[in-house]
């Protein structure tokens, strides 16, 4: 198996092709890549930002180039030494009349050979919720009319530009008749006649007959565990594979899979045992990737929640919890929040899905001989779904494994004794469907259960935390990343160490990534935001100071204030996380910024769904804030961001640091390091589409020739040194292959008197030895004396070793000392 050194992540679409990529592979080898880690290249709607909206998986995209276009990148890559990955998305397509599977399905119903290929309630109509209003509404308004599409000629309802085709035995023998229609009545009849239901999208969450990814109704479950089914649609990406063009997949989303262990032993038995293979997969705290799955590892999401430990002050997170508190008016009690976010899922967003589960449930006591209320079954079906700790569980149609046994009776006993007056019966039959502990002849109804169930639990957890609590509790954004506990936790250098431990023993060879195309800010936006757990009280002063600056941009609507005070704490945290590192942006900097930040807010207050919605927004209360979050750019604001950027100095010099600092331990740290486009500098991103924003190349290859100097500000500041760190370390992981990926990890004990401000560890092999030390906690650091050191032992010590920024060698005994830390820059040596 060809197992990475590193990758390179690049974003295909709004710009990016195959042949610019072509052109990018001499930058991305002097930077020590060995692998280009591509998104999804098949291909997709037509103006598609992100490729998961795949239409054909058995194209390659034309708008990126298009087969001869992928070709050429791969003679690049391979005249260059270098491997691909590519993205695959094996759990949905797109649900679009573009897509000729789908339009098949709408044309022909159950009666399609690709009916079974998308999973789909055939007990009922096909609802396509693609409609602005009801479909009676739709015709009366004259929306909806009977024309000849202009791609096929034949007879199909006509919304606006979509065409959705007649079942044939609608129109066959008629069609002159079926296009002259024009009376409502009969239009609305033939409606009746499909094999499918045109709806309002509003209506979907409840009613809807196919699975969808997440909450997007545009995007359709796929069947992939059906022989049939991944043959089909796995024809392109294999041959890509057998043929050495690729050589590594990442699978996205394997957690809506019916059944990922037997999808992922499927692919491996398909792509060979050669093929590099990570999953898309968000681990809990202390959970694991399962044992038995044929791959090399997650793409790291949980990493990023282990730099957290690094970069965090444990000492005083709950400082700044408390100005926060004191800030919104209450303490905010996280369990209780991420409680209502679930339940909101689980009673609104995901009521269809839910629906379901309860009328399967409701058949399997039926059939049981259980007497039951439905009352009884929705609220213990509820509360175990609330109370699910991680993403899924993994049962198949033949049961549960031990694992997943022991978690859901764990689940059910903290269900029992968090909601005691639930009806114990209902609980129970809940239990022994999920764990297989039924009579046969309820076998198959429970593993469709089983499965629906697992399929739920994942998007529930997602768009809870990650879409909905994450952007309503503000006290540390910096910790409200994908992957992150939602509960308030310690943070701390041993658990950091653990993790790292962990991670070398259980997915050596899994990607480890700091900045993603669905991370929440660039990775350096967040170093720099972990300073705030520093200095919360001087934080805290800043806002209260920058709120008064700004109060009479403070709209008082009906509903309350706009913004409330947990929001302007969010939106002063976010914009210091965007600032430029130079610390004073211009007139120009800042027009450029506030698109980007105006565009974070509008998101972030309709994910949180307090005031505001997708679906039903609040107009006033969205346009005071966005009016607010506006003053705080305007040049006319000149009191406001002359003092803004003044204290942000210190916490941007202190979030360089940590830039520097996570950027080392992702390149020696256990795994595979993934670099973001455009994050081997500077990356200040905020959330989609913003992180999917294209780098600017150019200026990052001219900055490549040039050489930093950790003393010089203008090299922090440009992200020059941090692309140089890694221009350095990429290569010493290529030559020193098998230390990175099987060495050892040991922690290293510093003592002394600023022993807390900086991290050590070494990864050690029976030839060589490599020390890291970075520094941490650096805004109220002082300098390192002589008697911050680490005490050396075997096989650390008496060995001669090079710094591999300076080139100076050096013969270490017993001791290392970390006054070379005093420049801010991180210390790494190599034996020799």
């Amino acid at each position: 198996m060809s197992i990475p050194a590193s990758t390179y992540r690049i974003q295909f679409r709004n710009g990016m092709t195959f042949d610019r990529a072509a052109a990018l592979v001499p930058y991305i080898k002097r930077l020590g890549i060995t692998h280009l880690y591509a998104s999804p290249i098949f291909t997709a709607t037509r103006g598609s930002t992100h490729g998961y909206d795949v239409t054909d998986a058995n194209e390659i995209d034309p708008a990126i180039g298009g087969r001869a276009g992928f070709d050429r990148l791969v003679a690049t890559l391979q005249q260059a030494g270098l491997e691909l990955i590519i993205d695959i998305v094996p759990n949905h397509m797109a649900a679009s009349l573009e897509n000729a599977w789908w339009r098949d399905v709408i044309e022909h119903g159950e009666q399609s050979r690709y009916a079974r290929y998308f999973d789909i309630d055939w007990t009922r109509r096909l609802t396509l919720p693609f409609l602005g209003d009801s479909f009676d509404a739709a015709l009366e308004k004259g929306e909806i009319a009977i024309k000849a599409d202009p791609a096929s000629g034949k007879p199909a309802f006509a919304y606006y530009d979509s065409f959705y085709p007649l079942s044939p035995a609608s129109w066959q023998g008629e069609e002159a008749e079926v296009l002259a229609l024009t009376d409502k009545a009969q239009i609305a009849a033939l409606h009746e006649r499909q094999p499918y239901r045109l709806m309002s999208w509003r209506d979907a969450p409840r009613d809807l007959s196919y699975r969808r990814f997440f909450e997007i109704t545009g995007l359709a479950g796929v069947r992939v565990e059906d022989p049939v089914v991944f043959d089909d649609s796995h024809r392109l990406i294999l041959e890509l594979v057998h043929s050495g063009a690729v050589t590594g997949l990442r699978v996205d989303h394997v957690d809506g899979l019916a059944d990922p262990k037997g999808y992922l032993q499927q692919l491996r038995q398909h792509a060979g045992a050669e093929c590099y293979i990570t999953v898309e997969k968000i681990l809990g705290e202390g959970e694991q990737l399962p044992a038995d799955w044929p791959v090399s590892g997650t793409t790291g999401y949980e990493f990023i929640a282990s730099l957290s430990d690094a970069l965090v002050d444990g000492r005083q997170i709950a400082a700044l919890r408390q100005a926060y508190d004191q800030t919104v008016g209450a303490p905010v009690d996280m369990r209780a929040e991420l409680r209502a976010a679930k339940q909101l899922m689980a009673d609104k967003n995901f009521e269809g899905e839910f629906t379901t589960l309860l009328k399967l449930a409701g058949a399997i006591a039926e059939a049981s001989g259980e007497t039951l209320q439905e009352s009884d079954l929705r609220a213990a079906l509820r509360e175990l779904l609330v109370a699910f700790p991680v993403y899924r569980s993994y049962g198949t149609p033949a049961g549960m494994p031990p694992e997943g046994a022991a978690l859901l009776r764990r689940v059910a006993d903290a269900v029992r004794r968090d909601a005691p007056g639930l009806q114990p019966a209902a609980l129970d039959l809940l239990l022994r469907i999920m764990i297989g502990d039924l009579d046969a002849a309820v076998t198959h109804d429970a593993a469709t259960f089983r499965t629906r169930f697992q399929q739920l639990t994942g998007p529930l957890m997602a768009k809870s935390v990650e879409d909905t609590l994450f952007f309503r509790q503000h006290m540390a954004l910096a910790l409200n990343e994908v992957g992150a506990e939602p509960l308030p936790r310690p943070f701390s250098l041993a658990r950091f160490h653990d993790e790292m431990q962990t991670r070398r023993e259980r997915q050596p060879d899994g990607l480890t990534g700091t900045s993603t195309h669905d991370t929440k800010r660039g990775e350096d936006a967040r170093a720099r935001l972990y300073t705030l757990t520093e200095s919360p009280q001087r934080w805290a002063q800043h806002v209260a100071r920058w709120r008064q600056m700004n109060h009479d941009a403070v709209v008082a609507l009906a509903s309350g204030p706009a913004p409330e005070p947990a929001v302007e704490w969010m939106l002063y945290q976010a914009l210091a996380g965007v600032w430029p590192a130079s610390g004073a942006p211009d007139a120009a900097e800042l027009a450029a910024i506030e698109p980007r930040f105006t565009g974070f807010v509008e998101k972030a207050l309709r994910e949180a769904k307090l005031r505001t919605n997708w679906a039903d927004g609040d107009e006033a209360y969205e346009t005071a804030v966005l009016d607010y979050a506006r003053r705080l750019l305007s040049p006319d604001n000149a009191e406001f961001l002359a003092d803004f950027s003044q204290a942000l100095l210190p916490f941007i010099a202190a979030g360089l640091i940590n830039s520097l600092s996570q950027t080392v331990i992702k390149l020696t740290a256990p795994g595979v390091p993934d670099i973001y486009q455009g994050s081997e500098a500077l990356n200040f991103s905020l959330v989609d589409p913003d992180n999917r924003l294209e780098p600017d190349f150019d200026a990052l290859q001219r900055m490549l020739d040039q050489t930093g100097d950790f003393s010089a500000p203008e090299g922090w500041q440009s992200g020059q040194l941090k692309q140089q760190v890694i221009a350095t370390l990429l290569p010493l992981r290529q030559q020193h292959a098998a230390l990175f990926r099987h060495g050892d990890y040991l922690p290293l004990v510093i003592g002394g008197t600023e022993a807390s401000h900086a991290l050590a560890f070494a990864r050690t092999d029976a030839q060589h030895a490599l020390i890291v030390v970075v520094p941490r906690l650096a805004f109220a650091r002082q300098r390192y004396g002589e008697s911050t050191a680490i005490a050396l032992t075997e096989p650390l010590a008496q060995r001669r070793y090079r710094n591999v920024f300076t080139g100076e060698m050096c013969d270490l005994t017993d001791r290392l000392s970390l006054v070379a830390l005093n420049s801010g820059a991180p210390l790494v040596l190599i034996s020799v």
